[in-house]
């Protein structure tokens, strides 16, 4: 639940009121903002009352700091309004897999990890919200956009050897780990080999900064093969699902640009990723270019001898990191 990235410095208008703040996305999907020059927040900050856990020896927070403003930007922890609703047999086989864990709202503890609850499952922890890369900000407009992923972790711990470790606990789970391992407990948080949760997977927000609220959100990135070839899915029409992993964006005078994830097969049989542009005002498609392999950090775009150029990193498994440019007509 570390904070993933570096903040943004936005200058935005409150009440008629200039402000130079400094906005921070979280992998809670929540993003704090702050009066840059005071750290005074630049809307309400409330201590809220979260769960608490049982494992010996710990201690707990009673509350969390949540901000009034802007609203939550995705999920966090995890409830049954989560679980993947695509037909009603994956549904239920969602369920008799959860009941082996434990469910709360968000900041809701891990747990010691036993057969009959291996783990606090949690969407807005460890990769899911927002990562590296951050978001961006439009000083025109005010508007902020950030991508954020929603990916379920399993918090389980267990007493590791003494040749390992002197904590009482490192993270592990009794199912699928022969012995205690640093970040293991995400085997098996899938319903035959679909995600346990139901879609979006990945998306982009757009946010008034002036007004903390959040103005449009869409699916970014193609369904994945996997689910579009899925034999239990077969006659089930799915809109585009999004996808979840760690990508950036950047914002132009007219459009917001942004790779998607890893790599799809496209109606051509290629396989790749697309570089999406949207209408930053609505969120609607404005174009895509297809890629051989899906954007692994933050676009740019230049300008040189009258030619707007976006360039950008791409890669992933079998296929080794380059960079890219490509120039707009």
């Amino acid at each position: 639940m570390d904070i993933p990235c570096a903040p943004m410095l936005v200058d935005i208008t409150v009440n008629g009121r200039a402000v130079k703040a400094l906005a921070q996305p979280t992998k809670q999907s929540i993003l704090y903002v702050f009066d840059r020059a005071t750290g005074a927040p630049i809307w309400p900050i409330e201590e809220k009352p979260v769960p608490q856990g049982d494992v010996p020896g710990e201690w707990y927070s009673p509350t969390q700091p949540i901000p009034t403003k802007p609203p939550a930007y995705g999920r966090s922890g995890f409830s049954l309004n989560d679980v993947i609703d695509l037909t009603p047999a994956l549904h239920e086989e969602a369920l008799q897999l959860i009941s082996k864990y434990k469910i709360g709202p968000i900041f809701t503890p891990p747990v010691v990890s036993k057969p009959d609850q291996i783990g606090t499952l949690d969407i807005g922890c460890c990769q899911g919200g927002t990562n590296w890369p951050g978001g961006s900000f439009d000083p025109q407009t005010h508007i902020l956009y950030v991508y954020g992923k929603s990916e379920v972790a399993s918090l389980g711990l267990l007493p590791p050897t003494a040749s390992r470790s002197d904590e009482n606990f490192i993270r592990g789970t009794v199912a699928f780990d022969a012995a205690p391992q640093p970040g293991a407990g995400r085997g098996g948080l899938n319903v035959q080999g679909l995600p346990l949760i139901k879609p979006p997977y990945g998306a982009i927000t757009a946010i008034d900064m002036d007004k903390g609220e959040l103005l449009w959100q869409i699916a970014h990135g193609e369904t994945p093969d996997n689910i579009r070839n899925h034999p239990a899915l077969k006659g089930v029409t799915i809109p585009r699902t999004g996808r979840a992993g760690i990508i950036g964006m950047v914002t132009t005078s007219t459009l917001l640009i942004a790779g998607e994830p890893g790599f799809i097969t496209n109606d051509k049989g290629q396989r790749g990723a697309y570089l999406r542009a949207y209408d930053k005002a609505t969120g609607k498609d404005a174009g895509a270019v297809f890629m051989p392999a899906g954007e692994t950090g933050s676009p740019m775009t230049y300008m040189l001898n009258g030619k707007q150029y976006i360039v950008l990193s791409i890669g992933g498994a079998g296929y080794p990191a380059e960079i890219v440019a490509y120039k707009l007509p």
